[in-house]
């Protein structure tokens, strides 16, 4: 097949969070396949520094912006024999130093800059001669993308569309006067099209008008039908039906490889797990933390700090976690009042509590490695992958039971053996902690332990299995 993608980010290239990750790694299962793909992406300036060599598309495109019209340029690179990256080019909008804002908040313009690139990805197809079978939008970002080339091509041309819902919080939701730079007809503004509350919402626009939806994961796509999880679209959502689907998402298996991975101390595998108590030794020593934590419990926590994240609730519950014994590290940047409260918390407790503010790719790696048990309380969580690289690297998930996460962790049960983590319900300290000391008990019992480790282990989450899930719904529609 000939697949389209447009997205606003892609890993390694612009990256916010897992939107980008997915979209990296999609597009390589499928041309690893056999399928041909063109991903498009805005030209940011930090993608433009890391390809500098990127091949100007001959021609450029206009497309209407209300009254006026805006010129932008294509560029291409070869990521593989099947798979090409295309970047749109207009200075204006994407020459910038971020992707969606700056330190004094998110660009005012975005709702234009993304409109422009829905056009864009529409007129760069026909620059490109590239006559797809599937254009595939993923998130608010080119949530317009589907409408755009209906209106643009018609129903004449043979083309079907398909939406991914990343997280359904984040909805491209802009005040009403920039309907007009979609230079749609009035109509579209209306409960059934475009307008939300008044303002316009690019997110109503995938789930409208594309052949097929999904959620990343089979669960969330369930939740999101409900008020609780739904964000005001729950009912649109509902009448849907069929036509909304979830596919979990997938891990990068060679990126994430305890028996290849560059970052950790030491290498290992379910057959010999030796290296993983080198890596626990190791995590201690970059988190200046004592060497006798080794014979304690420890936890790990790579995250946002959000309220989303649950990020709240794990800050209640360190009082708690140190009087059980546990370690606890933890690598995160968010909510700066967050932030503030987990500084304080960690000189609390120095000799227990370890905490990087910001990022590190290598010292997340190292904390799933080094980890004994990774802590994900999310109030609610499309996917999640954390969860997934834990289970990779032996390190026990311990999550609430939502999204993305109770698709792919499973309660342990010591009697029969069964089960790769620990799982709560409710979004409160108390059922957090009620999980933590569960695994805590089953760690103190090393055959169990083992037993557990080898479970999470043995799962498959590779882009294989969902990517071919992609195809089937390609080809269903």
């Amino acid at each position: 097949m000939r697949i389209v993608m447009a997205a606003g980010e892609m890993t390694p290239y612009a990256k916010t969070g897992g939107l980008g990750d997915v979209v990296a790694a999609l597009p390589r299962a499928l041309a690893a396949m056999g399928h041909e793909v063109v991903v498009f992406v805005p030209f940011y300036r930090q993608i433009r520094e890391q390809l500098p060599n990127a091949r100007q598309v001959p021609g450029t495109f206009a497309v209407p912006m209300g009254g006026l019209r805006e010129s932008g340029e294509l560029y291409t690179e070869m990521l593989d024999a099947r798979l090409m990256l295309a970047m749109v080019k207009h200075d204006g909008f994407f020459d910038r130093p971020a992707l969606y804002g700056d330190t004094s908040g998110l660009y005012p313009d975005n709702g234009e800059r993304f409109i422009f690139f829905a056009k864009a990805v529409v007129a760069g197809v026909s620059l490109l001669r590239f006559a797809p079978d599937v254009l595939h939008a993923h998130d608010w970002h080119a949530a317009l993308t589907p409408l755009f080339w209906r209106r643009e091509m018609g129903v004449a041309w043979k083309l079907r569309t398909m939406f991914t819902i990343h997280n359904l919080a984040y909805q491209g939701v802009f005040p009403a006067d920039q309907f007009e730079l979609t230079n749609l007809p009035p109509e579209f503004f209306a409960l059934y099209g475009l307008e939300f509350h008044n303002q316009i919402s690019f997110m109503k626009a995938g789930l409208l008008y594309s052949d097929v939806v999904n959620a990343v994961s089979p669960r969330y796509a369930e939740e999101i039908r409900t008020p609780e999880f739904g964000c005001g679209l729950d009912g649109l959502l509902r009448d849907l039906g069929p036509k909304l689907v979830g596919v979990l998402n997938g891990v990068d298996c060679a990126e994430w490889n305890p028996e290849t991975d560059p970052h950790i101390a030491a290498r290992y595998s379910a057959a010999d797990l030796a290296g993983k108590a080198a890596c626990k030794r190791a995590l201690l020593e970059t988190f200046k933390l004592p060497v006798e934590r080794e014979s304690a419990p420890l936890i790990g926590i790579v995250t946002r700090l959000e309220r989303q994240k649950g990020s709240d609730l794990v800050a209640d519950a360190i009082p708690e976690l140190m009087a059980m014994g546990a370690t606890l590290v933890v690598l995160a940047s968010g909510n700066p009042k967050l932030e503030t409260r987990y500084r304080e918390l960690a000189q609390q407790y120095p000799g227990q509590f370890g905490l990087h503010i910001g990022f590190s790719n290598a010292m997340a790696h190292q904390i799933e490695a080094g980890s004994d048990m990774f802590l994900m309380p999310s109030r609610f969580e499309p996917c999640g992958l954390n969860q997934m690289y834990s289970l990779r690297y032996g390190t026990v998930p311990v999550v609430r039971a939502v999204g993305g996460l109770a698709d792919t962790v499973q309660q342990f049960d010591p009697a029969t053996g069964q089960g790769t983590g620990f799982r709560f319900d409710e979004a409160t300290a108390p059922a957090m902690l009620d999980a933590v000391n569960a695994a805590i008990e089953i760690w103190r019992k090393p055959d169990d332990w083992l037993r557990l480790i080898r479970n999470g282990m043995a799962c498959d989450f590779s882009w294989r299995k969902s990517a071919e899930r992609y195809v089937e719904l390609y080809r269903g529609v």
